[in-house]
């Protein structure tokens, strides 16, 4: 996580807030991926996967961002068949990330 490193020391006391911003956003980005996928929206679901690339790859959470691109192509393509799992992965990885930057600005 050099990424985060370097974003601590940059952001000093304003670390902390970086952190919850993201974590708040991811949650809404989230919801948003099941909400278009629930529609089978696929054009949508693909740009909410840019967005929480981008995201994810600013804060340093690497694979979370690779699920995030993967998403992304799927959404591109109209091809939302293995959507359902890939989102399930891109939660479970949320909740690693979620616990390790909790405990970074915990410290």
């Amino acid at each position: 996580m050099g990424a985060i490193a370097e974003l601590k020391e940059v952001m000093e006391d304003d670390f902390g807030i970086l952190i919850e911003t993201f974590l708040n956003d991811s949650v809404e980005r989230i919801a948003q991926l099941q909400s278009t996928l629930d529609a089978q929206d696929s054009v949508e679901y693909g740009r909410a996967a840019h967005s929480f690339k981008g995201s994810c790859t600013n804060i340093g959470a690497i694979a979370l961002s690779q699920l995030c691109l993967h998403a992304e192509q799927r959404g591109k393509t109209g091809d939302l068949s293995d959507a359902p799992e890939t989102l399930k992965e891109i939660k479970v990885e949320f909740g690693v990330v979620k616990t390790i930057l909790e405990e970074l600005i915990a410290n």
